[in-house]
């Protein structure tokens, strides 16, 4: 089977090298333009990029896909079908028409939850105990083609956004495969999505970052595991950026009366209160500027006023 391969970041790596290794051929890499990154803004190249150099295959990193030209460079590959694995860019219906068994989207939730950019974090924020992979037929719609495969996995307590995607893409690929199989046999039905079902996973902005300390401390762990590696649960401290790595809730907090954001140490722990009543031990932290800490060094060296709130 002839394949156009369309992805980005490292999610996409495992698929594109497990087609590979089951002796699918790929055409064409398709993958987003090098771009700069880091504090040192030096371009950069995708994941997907780089593992398709080092396995020698063909790439294209076109800015714009309604391109008449464009177009006519791809269509020329004539694939039997496109995957598409977090590629970045809507596809245009002249795109979505091109193979003979159509495009093939491997999205990272049981579809119709989670539609959109962003699906393993907001699984996690919204406090999920199984998410999954789901493959499908891509329309002209955000995640709303035919369903063909789903494969669950359940969310462990301690899973962050890598965590949780390391498994998800693995299982994914193995997913894909066995899609592309059962495409070429005739052995799968596609089946539409109940859009009544449908949640929504849009991408994340810097702010949705921002520690909100009248939440419940459940709530607040959440949001750090799935906010990493970016944009990352932060607040302030003494007038700094801080952001906040690792933390648990921690039971129902002494004092009823404690401000949201008041800071306690108790028994060598640091201790946040939040809403409904709740406390949030910390771990890991990181001061603007400096490196991550553990939460008993950061209260070695904080020297804690009585009454110090995170948030200001």
């Amino acid at each position: 089977m002839n394949l156009v391969f369309c992805g980005t970041p490292q999610f996409a790596v495992p698929t594109l090298e497990r087609l590979l290794n089951q002796q699918f051929h790929i055409d064409l890499v398709l993958t987003n333009p090098d771009e700069p990154a880091g504090r040192g803004y030096a371009v950069q190249s995708s994941p997907v990029r780089r593992f398709a150099l080092r396995a020698g295959l063909k790439i294209f990193q076109p800015q714009k896909l309604n391109d008449s030209a464009i177009q006519a460079f791809i269509s020329k590959y004539h694939p039997d079908a496109m995957v598409v694995v977090a590629y970045g860019h809507i596809l245009p219906p002249w795109m979505i028409a091109l193979p003979r068994l159509g495009c093939i989207n491997l999205h990272a939730s049981l579809l119709p939850k989670f539609r959109g950019a962003a699906p393993i974090p907001w699984a996690l924020i919204r406090g999920e105990k199984v998410t999954g992979v789901t493959t499908m037929m891509i329309d002209e719609g955000l995640d709303t083609g035919p369903i063909l495969l789903a494969r669950e996995e359940p969310i462990h307590d301690d899973d962050v956004t890598e965590t949780l995607g390391e498994r998800l893409s693995a299982l994914g690929a193995a997913l894909m495969v066995e899609t592309l199989h059962a495409l070429e046999l005739g052995t799968i039905r596609p089946r539409p999505q109940d859009g009544e079902q449908a949640t929504y996973a849009p991408i994340l902005k810097k702010e949705d970052g921002r520690i909100d300390w009248s939440l419940p401390a459940e709530e607040i762990s959440r949001r750090v595991r799935g906010l990493r590696p970016w944009p990352r649960a932060a607040t302030t401290f003494r007038g700094k950026g801080l952001e906040i790595w690792s933390a648990v809730p921690a039971g129902q907090r002494p004092s009823q009366t404690a401000a949201w954001g008041r800071i306690s140490e108790r028994q060598g722990k640091l201790l946040v209160a939040c809403g409904g009543a709740s406390e949030l031990e910390v771990m890991e932290l990181q001061l603007e500027g400096r490196k991550r800490l553990a939460a008993r060094d950061f209260l070695n060296g904080a020297r804690l006023v009585p009454g110090e709130r995170f948030g200001t």
